[in-house]
């Protein structure tokens, strides 16, 4: 229960909030929101089940109402707050903005920190190695340019003169994909027991959490951590969980739990592993040698088992793959040839062995490595080397341990293959549909409490899709709470539908958005243009700017870069155009003037041909439901509320909001969408 003076202490903090709020309001959303979430926390409903489903729209103030409403508590019963977010804008503006004004103004003492997975850190021990080697970490099919080697010399000196701070998110420029693989972070490369490693960023971040109150994480490392046993963040009953942006919560644990390896053309990496195990005779100690041997062996029981699957390729894939430009084949129903569901679970088991083999291994090297400095001076591709196999071992049994499981039914899973093009190695995919059983296990079981929060969790004025999704519904005391938001949306904005020649699904359209869009980018303040591809975005921007238009275009530097420049822009009295993705229509705080022209390009329908989509479209047509209505058009109209939500974030702010997609007028669905959104004055130009 929550105490006499736990309440008066969140009274005192919210009344210090308050006062240095600038324009503050009272907000009777808010206010509930704070309550009823502390009591949650607190037991005053269930003192077992403490778990909270909230859906609050835009505008009430939600991350302060659960920040209030949990950390009084986490801190007096010596519990580790952890915030949860999908999307790297909300964990910034948590980190950036929202807790240090919490700190200052609460009258509350305690310590934050944004913990983010090792894959977003660089190791400087390597960014230096691979400027001085270029070739030493480099995959066979890459190695940096002039250009890279510059990069990497800049990066060099960002991080010396602390202009840098070592990760991903706070990049002054773009790095690609490829040359950022070289440089993250890893378990058995970047390790804490070298000494060149033990001021590496990943490592400096990871020592903040032991002293800090509160951890900002994203969904996915909060997950992949509860799968691997809290290797990262405290022990599930010693944590309140704060899970914002939940609607995102089940698709990514979808994404957790899949697995994916390269299923043709593996002589060639197994062949290399094994001539690297020859040149480790030499270096490793006796008593491993005996692994060492033990690891040759399995190897090739791998390759033995894997080999009748690779043989049948040839009898299979033509009927797979009848047009050579064809990229992806799913099997229906998850149904493989019953001799590659044969070969899973000794592939599954075999491929587990090696990987513990190599694991130990790599242990050993690693201590050979501290005792012996100068051995990574003579072998310094060793660990790589053996690094890589390790994530080819794991990639390998992930999949096949995940394709020797039984099907339940006939659509648990989805399976599928992909390849670049008719040379490339062929990749097995598989995929659960639902991770309902899995939330429950790891999560909302253990938790000393969860509070899951959103704008959109609701379906046709419902909690029980979300339920369904994040596996709730055996929760009796499961506290659902729904607060509106307190704009006044007629007022404050519009939506514009303008008539275009054709729908977006037509070959011509780019065509129609460069003719369209410069007539709603002449606009005073800050402009966000949302596009449902990359490609299409980075066609458009190409042809708008030789029209003259300055733009800020997503992925041409890091996200933090751009929207500094943006504000920067607009707070000088100029006007910006930002162009951006899915990814730009979810978290980004872009208050007052920094947004005021919302255009979204086309509504957010997910890919209708991916194989996880048509998956789930066949197990709903198979139980006799209407996989378009009950799948595709929920999750696009929850996108585009998402999307929307992106122009309004304080009572004053004013806007408009154009859509290009002609299907909210032709299409019966349309109107029904359209009504979803909150109640924003329309114009339809048709």
């Amino acid at each position: 229960m929550l105490s006499e003076q736990l309440k008066q202490q969140i009274r005192l903090c919210h009344q210090n909030l308050r006062q240095h709020l600038p324009g503050y309001r009272a907000r009777p959303a808010q206010n509930k929101l704070i309550a009823e979430i502390s009591k949650i926390i607190a037991g005053d409903y269930h003192r077992q089940q403490r778990l909270g489903l909230i859906e609050a729209g835009t505008g009430t103030g939600k991350s302060l109402a659960y920040i209030l409403g949990s950390l009084p508590y986490a801190l007096a019963h010596n519990k580790k707050l952890v915030i949860a977010t999908a999307t790297v804008a909300l964990q910034e503006q948590l980190v950036n903005k929202d807790l240090p004004f919490f700190l200052t103004h609460s009258s509350l003492q305690f310590n934050f920190t944004l913990v983010k997975g090792r894959q977003r850190y660089a190791c400087i021990e390597r960014l230096q190695q691979l400027i001085e080697q270029p070739t030493l970490f480099a995959d066979a099919d890459f190695c940096p340019d002039a250009a890279q080697q510059a990069l990497l010399q800049r990066l060099l000196s960002d991080w010396q003169h602390r202009r840098w701070l070592g990760d991903r998110d706070t990049l002054t420029e773009a790095v690609p994909d490829s040359l950022w693989q070289q440089l993250q972070a890893d378990a058995h490369i970047c390790h804490k027991q070298q000494r060149q490693h033990l001021q590496c960023p990943f490592h400096l971040a990871r020592a903040e959490i032991a002293d800090s109150d509160v951890l900002v994480v994203n969904h996915s490392l909060l997950l992949s951590d509860l799968l691997a046993g809290n290797a990262v963040l405290p022990a599930a009953e010693d944590c309140i969980y704060v899970i914002d942006e939940a609607h995102h919560l089940a698709d990514c644990g979808r994404d957790l739990l899949s697995a994916s390896a390269q299923l043709s053309q593996q002589q060639a990496w197994l062949e290399k592993a094994r001539k690297q195990l020859q040149v480790l005779q030499g270096l490793l100690t006796e008593r491993s040698l005996k692994d060492l041997l033990k690891l040759d062996d399995l190897l090739s029981d791998f390759a033995a088992a894997l080999k009748p699957v690779e043989r049948s390729l040839k009898d299979f894939l033509p009927q797979w793959f009848n047009q050579a430009e064809q990229t992806e084949y799913r099997f229906p129903h998850a149904a493989l040839p019953r001799l590659w569901q044969q070969q899973a679970e000794p592939l599954a088991e075999t491929s587990n062995k090696a990987l513990t083999t190599t694991e130990r291994l790599l242990n050993e090297l690693q201590q050979q490595l501290t005792e012996q400095p100068k051995l990574l001076r003579s072998q310094p591709q060793l660990i790589h080397e053996l690094a890589s196999l390790r994530l080819r071992l794991e990639q390998q049994q992930q999949l096949w341990q995940l394709l020797a499981q039984p099907q339940k039914d006939i659509a648990s899973q989805a399976r599928w293959l992909s390849r670049t093009s008719a040379q490339s190695p062929l990749y097995l995919h598989a995929c659960p549909l639902s991770v309902s059983y899995k939330l429950q296990q790891l999560l909302f079981q253990p938790a000393f409490a969860v509070v899951l929060c959103s704008a959109t969790l609701r379906l046709l004025n419902s909690f029980e899709h979300a339920k369904r999704e994040l596996g709730l519904l055996d929760f009796d005391a499961l506290q659902c709470l729904q607060v509106d938001s307190p704009f006044a949306y007629a007022e404050q904005a519009e939506i514009i539908l303008p008539p275009t020649r054709c729908e977006p699904t037509d070959p011509t359209f780019s065509q129609e958005l460069i003719r369209l869009l410069p007539g709603y980018l002449d606009h005073p303040a800050g402009t966000l243009v949302l596009f449902a591809s990359y490609w299409q975005m980075q066609e458009v921007a190409s042809a708008l700017r030789s029209s003259g238009f300055s733009i800020l275009v997503q992925g041409e530097a890091s996200r933090q870069a751009l929207l500094q420049l943006h504000q920067e822009k607009v707070q000088a009295g100029g006007s910006s155009i930002l162009f951006g993705t899915q990814s730009f229509a979810e978290g980004l705080d872009l208050p007052g003037k920094l947004l005021t022209n919302l255009i979204i390009t086309k509504l957010p329908f997910a890919v209708p041909t991916s194989p996880l989509e048509a998956a789930q479209s066949e197990a709903i047509s198979a139980r006799g439901g209407n996989a378009f209505l009950q799948q595709s058009l929920p999750a696009t109209a929850k996108k585009l509320v998402q999307a929307c939500g992106r122009l309004l974030r304080q009572e004053q702010d004013h806007g408009r909001i154009v859509i290009l997609d002609r299907r909210l007028v032709t299409k019966s669905y349309g109107k029904a969408m359209l009504d979803t959104l909150p109640p924003f004055r329309r114009t339809i130009q048709y």
